[in-house]
């Protein structure tokens, strides 16, 4: 089966086919990093990176750029607000961004390039649409003059006659409907030299550039919220096509986190931080929790919600442990169950694929009950094979308890363990039950769990 993905521009899932054999390039609008993150700005990211591991194990060669908007409006008001300067506020926030996708474990990008580094691409980028008749200066100011594109309005579908761009109105637009490419300089504003004047780039025009840049004049994938179809995609789309480049040939946007039905946001005052939810959970938790649902579907964040994704991931990552310390560690099947491909190639069908990983959970636990070793086995490791795919493997260096637990510690604890275990099979075999009760206490109410099985008692971690 080939990868099949939902693109926006046609409202149709579409067989992939790169632009070039066995590589993928992929531009994902990333942070504008105006202040903290929250589980809404963090999807996209995950989703892309999810995404980016997909086509990975299918033999790709991924380029994925994700870029930082580290001047805008936005930015500029609440450094302003906060008596900081601008160029510390957008490095304060893009730190905690760059924090944020390392907790939930995204790869990094291959580049994570900022507009204010691009500066001389986006004059350029405005020559020429100046030059092909699509733009024109005035008072400082640049603007995308929206009726030279006859196309303008085919990713969003909109009408012409019905856009609004959702700026300040200026009298230098000669139509209402143009968008700013530049922005002419302000007093106490941080601004560029250009053969228009000092200003800065208005935001459509920073992502075109940086898009371009790093991965040609035409590219696999433009990925990003529901939200940016319009105004920001669309322009983006126009202004490139305008330049004659053919930009991105699939659409790709992820659905909104959402409260009381609403698109969380800060202006809402409903955002649920990173920092404040890896208080509560665990990075990989919380991924399970954002990864989980369809992309294209909205998540209704509730406490319950997280919870129970909470529970599901642990029965995923209590099997693989309870393998590993019965058997020993699985290595991760390289290949993936025929179902679970076919889900991750239905347009990156995520809760299909976990229903497979459930599945493999349930037959090896049973095989662990029944003494199959070798089932058992064989499940844990194709267990392995696709949650590593979905960035969750247990045992993965990063999210694996045993791994981060201090080595010194850990051996303490297994030598005190084991001998009140081997204390507990001596009063069992004298069938002083009551002594092995107690031993067995003991360890629960240190936090640690014990299972008796045909070849002997094994234990583990309540949190693990």
């Amino acid at each position: 089966m080939s990868l099949r993905l939902f693109d926006t521009a046609t409202r149709k899932q579409r067989d992939f086919v790169p632009l070039r054999d066995a590589t993928v390039s992929m531009y994902v609008c990333g942070a504008t990093v105006q202040g903290l993150p929250h589980i809404g700005h963090v999807r996209s990211g995950l989703n892309y990176d999810v995404l980016r591991r997909w086509f990975t194990h299918r033999g790709f060669d991924v380029t994925l750029v994700r870029n930082v908007t580290d001047i805008d409006d936005k930015i500029l008001h609440k450094a302003a607000e906060a008596g900081r300067p601008w160029w510390e506020w957008a490095t304060t926030h893009e730190r905690a961004f760059a924090a944020a996708y390392d907790a939930l474990g995204c790869l990094p990008p291959s580049i994570e390039p900022r507009a204010t580094g691009h500066v001389p691409q986006m004059i350029e980028l405005i020559e020429r649409l100046i030059d092909r008749g699509h733009a024109y200066p005035a008072a400082g100011d640049v603007y995308f003059a929206v009726r030279t594109l006859p196309e303008y309005g085919a990713l969003s579908r909109q009408k012409v006659d019905d856009v609004t761009q959702g700026e300040a109105e200026s009298g230098a637009k000669r139509d209402p409907v143009d968008f700013t490419l530049w922005k002419a300089a302000k007093p106490g504003e941080p601004s560029w030299a250009t053969p228009w004047g000092r200003g800065r780039p208005g935001w459509h025009l920073e992502c075109s550039a940086m898009a371009t840049t790093y991965l040609g004049p035409e590219f696999d994938i433009h990925g990003g919220g529901l939200d940016l179809v319009f105004p920001h995609h669309e322009n983006e789309q126009a202004q490139s096509h305008a330049a004659g480049d053919g930009f991105a040939r699939y659409w790709l946007h992820n659905a909104w986190v959402t409260m009381g039905g609403e698109k969380m946001s800060k202006s809402l005052g409903n955002t649920l931080s990173i920092e404040a939810l890896l208080g509560r959970v665990r990075g990989v938790e919380l991924r399970y929790y954002l990864v989980g649902p369809h992309y294209r579907s909205a998540i209704e964040y509730s406490d319950a919600a997280l919870t129970e994704a909470v529970a599901a991931y642990r029965r995923i990552e209590g099997f693989v442990h309870r393998v590993r310390e019965r058997v020993g560690a699985p290595e991760a099947d390289a290949e993936v169950p025929a179902e679970f491909a076919a889900a991750m190639d239905d347009d990156l069908g995520t809760p299909g694929a976990l229903a497979v990983v459930h599945g493999a959970v349930r037959e090896g636990n049973s095989a662990l009950d029944s003494g199959d070793r070798g089932g058992a086995v064989a499940a844990a490791a194709a267990v392995r094979g696709m949650t590593a795919v979905l960035g969750l493997d247990p045992l993965a260096p990063r999210w694996s308890t045993v791994e981060r637990t201090d080595e010194a510690a850990l051996s303490a604890l297994s030598a005190l363990v084991e001998d009140l275990l081997v204390r507990r099979q001596e009063a069992r075999a004298a069938r002083d039950f009551a002594t092995a009760d107690k031993l067995r206490d003991r360890l629960i109410a240190a936090g640690i769990l014990v299972e008796d099985n045909p070849d002997g008692p094994t234990w583990s971690l309540k949190n693990l």
